[in-house]
């Protein structure tokens, strides 16, 4: 009914069976110390026929743990838990690659470990409040301003995180840029008023993202790297802008450059049909998009070139049904009876 939606294709180096991506998506479950557990081994070994699963955002380091029941990649502990995970999705057929996200603003101490600080590009607290375990709902934490010597070692702990991923036995790692976390909180000025070299202009505020992208590329392999953006997004209180298009239209052009794996685009109502049409165009590698897609729009959209994947997130959480990977109804992908029968 598909044929071009569950066609194989690739990404970066590896084939893939078709071109439905599991959405990174929290696994639902408690995760003591950030370690990837026995529940999530099941999770996604269940859901290893979609053609790449992204695991849910995990935080690199200790001051990006800012909400409840993240998993994490920077202990011993953490990366041999993980190593469950991707065993168990390789032995399934599938791919998998880490979503490497920290939280920046959103977060609130309660929920970090230790003695970790709450730090963002600058000391502008998110308006709205955040689940804590211990405290229940509680405002979001005003975060201290990283120094510039913090970001430059903030690009390092990305590259540790993406090597321990490798190390963990994921196939690649995208980068959490989107949806208002510490990434995101860089790219607008609302959230980034810097009078450093990674403020003020689109060229200064997209400084840190490319020296990440460059640095975690040169370390783990460019076709093991891809990046997740959301140019509309009004999450986690991100305000729209009067440079938005041109925001993206420069960090793509740049991300180019560094022949990544993918960008994970997702898409708003209010996203112009432009800037998609413009990323699309000029971004050489895998294009995928996550915009509420039901099956025949993502057909569709496969089929017109506007994308390569398409990404799917409340058909991979509903409970996967046993047998063939296969769309089963022409209703919504949204809707889980109908949903895609092991994503």
């Amino acid at each position: 009914m598909y044929p071009t939606l569950l066609s194989s294709t690739t990404i970066g180096n590896y084939a893939i069976s078709n071109k439905v991506v599991m959405a990174p998506t929290l696994s639902k479950t408690h995760v003591p110390a950030g370690i990837p557990n026995d529940v999530m081994v099941n999770y996604y070994s269940q859901r290893a026929k979609a053609g790449l699963i992204i695991a849910e955002g995990t935080g690199p380091a200790e001051n990006g743990m800012g909400k409840a029941h993240m998993p994490g990649i920077y202990t011993k502990d953490q990366i041999a838990g993980w190593k469950k995970v991707t065993k168990a999705v390789h032995e399934n057929g599938g791919r998998i690659f880490l979503q490497i996200m920290h939280t920046g603003r959103i977060s609130h101490p309660a929920n970090m470990p230790g003695k970790a600080e709450v730090i963002a590009p600058s000391a502008v607290p998110a308006k709205g409040q955040i689940w804590t375990e211990q405290h229940g709902w509680q405002p979001y934490a005003t975060p201290r301003a990283m120094t510039t010597s913090e970001v430059q070692k903030m690009v390092q702990q990305y590259v540790k995180a993406a090597t321990q991923a490798i190390d963990a036995g994921f196939d690649g790692v995208e980068l959490h840029a989107a949806h208002g976390y510490l990434m995101d909180q860089f790219l607008h000025p609302d959230t980034n008023q810097r009078t450093d070299k990674y403020g003020g202009s689109i060229p200064n505020r997209i400084r840190f993202i490319l020296e990440t992208v460059a640095a975690v590329s040169h370390a783990i392999g460019k076709h093991r790297t891809g990046i997740r953006l959301s140019p509309y997004s009004q999450v986690n209180d991100l305000q729209h802008h009067d440079e938005i298009d041109a925001t993206y239209e420069y960090l793509v052009d740049a991300l180019d450059t560094y022949g990544l794996s993918h960008i994970h685009l997702l898409t708003e109502p209010a996203t112009p049909a432009t800037l998609i049409a413009g990323i699309r165009s000029r971004f050489n590698g895998t294009l995928i998009l996550n915009g509420d897609y039901d099956a025949i729009r993502a057909e569709q959209t496969v089929q017109n070139g506007l994308a390569d994947l398409i990404a799917f997130e409340n058909p991979c959480v509903s409970s996967p049904l046993s047998g063939k990977f296969e769309m089963t109804s022409s209703e919504p992908l949204k809707k889980p009876n109908y949903a895609c029968a092991n994503c």
